[in-house]
Parts: structure tokens; sequence; C-alpha cells
């Protein structure tokens, strides 16, 4: 008996990848490990409910939403453009380190993390949830809850919440057109 494959080709971190004859069924968390030893982006719960798996979509709007790679398959990614943990940085022609963007300054200037574990998932959110107020800002006074809604569904089983708060909170004061300052 023989796996059926099929073809899988998409953008991740950039950089074209594929074609690759991939399983269909296989989970993209399990394509990202085991086809391109992307191993940043973690395997929680297998269900969806953690988040630590979240990647960034980029659409061709360029807008960007979360998406969860345990419960997708990889072909479900199949001509998307996505970002994992490992393509967040700022990097030189060489794949050299240039800088960390301002939510990952963000989250080591505050402690952010404590095992790690649901850091890249974290990431993922606080960059879509910068991006979007950027398009759309919110008020000084609804930042809070604002984060809360962009959060609160990633789990940190260390309870490491208040610290990714304060970080994404830091980075939405501190991007210009991300908060609305009323007088």
């Amino acid at each position: 008996m023989s796996i059926e494959k099929r073809t899988l080709a998409l953008t991740i971190n950039g950089k074209a990848t594929g074609p690759f004859e991939v399983p269909v069924g296989m989970p993209m968390i399990d394509f990202l490990h085991e086809y391109l030893n992307l191993t940043g982006t973690h395997f929680g719960c297998g269900q969806g409910i953690c988040h630590a798996c979240t990647v960034v979509e980029r659409r061709p709007d360029g807008s960007t939403s979360e998406v969860r790679t345990c419960i997708f398959d990889a072909h479900f990614f199949h001509g998307k453009s996505i970002t994992t943990i490992e393509g967040h940085a700022n990097k030189d022609a060489d794949d050299s380190l240039q800088s960390l963007t301002p939510v990952q300054q963000a989250f080591i200037k505050h402690f952010a993390f404590q095992c790690g574990y649901c850091t890249a998932g974290f990431v993922a959110a606080a960059t879509v949830f910068i991006d979007r107020l950027q398009q759309a800002p919110v008020k000084r006074q609804d930042l809070e809850g604002a984060i809360e809604d962009a959060l609160n569904d990633h789990i940190c089983r260390c309870t490491g919440y208040v610290r990714y708060y304060e970080a994404v909170r830091e980075v939405a004061l501190s991007t210009p057109g991300c908060v609305i300052n009323e007088t």
C-alpha cells in the first residue's frame, strides 16, 4: 500500500519553497519540522487550542492573520505565504541576523517568556496584532482590551501572560499609528 502524495509549493519566510511531494493529510507542523527543519514552531496540544503552533499568513492584499499549523494539513498552505518564528528577524543576503523585530525586542526586554515553548505563537499573534493596529488604530483607553482580545487564545503554561501583555503594550504605544491619543 502506498501513501498518496501531492505537490506542495509555497512561500516560507519570504522564500519560494518547493515543489515537494508531501503525503496527503500531513499536518503543516510536521512538514515544517520534517521537510524544512524549521523547528521553532512548536507542537502543543494537537487540537488547535493552545496556539503554540501559530504562524503568520501573509495574504496577497498585504494583511496578515494567525494560522495554527497543527490542525491544518500542509496542502492547505499550497500557494500561500507564511512566516514562521525563524523568519521574523531581519536578516541580510547571507541569512545573517541583522536585527530583531520590535515585538521580539520587547519580549526580550520584558522577559516575556519562561520556558519559551509558547513564545513562537505569541510572537505571531503580537505581529498580526500590531499589523492590524497600523491599519485600524484603537483609542488609548481601548488598548488593554484589544491586547486581551488578540492574545487571550494563546496558552502559556508558565503563566507569563502579564509580561507578554506588557511587551505588546509597549510595542503598540511606540509604533506610530497604532494608538489614537485623544485629548
